[in-house]
């Protein structure tokens, strides 16, 4: 596979691990992604993890603000095939269109399941049992395009975000170098996606990070693991945001919705509709993620118990 000229689109982390693989085995002409963020106190530029992992291997990289308006550069590399993964921009139909092999997709979800920029957190939020990786033909509608292959994994009640974002860009990695001498052969499977099956993870917003209580205790359990390590999800204490990285599931069923029922070393037990979640691990505005044992320490478990989060 040397011989193929690629194009490889990808921003985050998770992309980095399929970006080593073509490296090793294919001919990556070029690297897109995102333009360099600022970050921190000082706002200092931050290069992309994939831009870090294509200029170690000398390779050039191109960061276009809208790729809709300047695919232009793109054309002129006359690539044999082009990879996306986890780029963060839609490809404009001039791309699409233009390699011999198409453009190809790795998507983290088991498509048509949970289209969108957020299958990682969704996957968990939504209580799926098992996601994926899918390698797909890219199409102009958002993870829309014909299946090739596909590989399971499944959602262990101890994975969170953190974990299966691992699994996954591993397994991305792997299964797409394996699917790769099929597309270039001309061998491989190409599936339409059944549109009766499709579900959608749209990226975060600030409310799904708010924990409502209101849920079964499963629901705020796979919420919390869902959004861990980011963005977090949130709740107030008189008051005070804050949030909350680690729980586990209680059979309790007593207190007011949202109330903190009992406090010990072990966490805050907390109402919700349906039984009670324990707060084991937890981050107070301003502060490093913390054990509850830590936080209530030389606190009063009187000024807690009754305490209604949210409100």
């Amino acid at each position: 596979m040397k011989d193929k000229k690629v194009i490889f689109m990808g921003t985050p982390d998770f992309a980095v691990p399929v970006l080593k693989n073509l490296i090793e085995n294919t001919n990556v002409i070029l690297v897109v992604t995102q333009p360099d963020k600022k970050v921190g106190r000082h706002q200092t530029l931050e290069p992309t993890p994939v831009k870090k992992e294509a200029l170690e291997h000398n390779i050039e990289v191109f960061q276009p603000t809208r790729i809709k308006e300047e695919y232009e550069t793109i054309i002129k590399y006359n690539p044999d095939i082009i990879i996306t993964c986890a780029y963060g921009q839609i490809i404009p139909k001039e791309l699409l269109e233009l390699p011999k092999y198409n453009c190809i997709n790795v998507h983290a979800s088991l498509l048509p399941k949970l289209r969108g920029g957020a299958p990682l957190h969704k996957s968990i939020i939504y209580g799926y049992k098992e996601t994926g990786i899918t390698i797909m033909y890219m199409a102009e509608g958002m993870d829309s395009g014909d299946i090739i292959t596909q590989e399971k994994i499944r959602i262990e009640d101890t994975d969170n975000v953190g974990t299966i974002h691992d699994k996954l860009s591993v397994l991305g990695a792997k299964l797409l170098i394996n699917t790769l001498p099929s597309i270039f052969e001309g061998t491989n499977e190409r599936t339409p996606q059944d549109e009766n099956e499709v579900t959608y993870a749209y990226n975060i917003t600030r409310e799904e990070e708010k924990i409502d209580f209101n849920k079964t205790n499963r629901e705020v359990y796979n919420q919390i693991r869902g959004l861990y390590p980011y963005p977090i999800a949130f709740t107030t204490l008189k008051e005070e945001v804050i949030k909350i990285t680690e729980s586990k599931l209680s059979e309790k069923d007593t207190g007011s919705i949202g109330e903190i029922s009992e406090v010990s070393k072990e966490g805050l037990t907390v109402k919700c509709a349906s039984k009670s979640i324990i707060i084991t691990k937890l981050k107070p505005s301003g502060k490093k993620e913390m054990s509850v044992k830590d936080f209530i320490n030389g606190r009063k478990k009187e000024d807690l118990i009754g305490v209604v989060l949210g409100e």
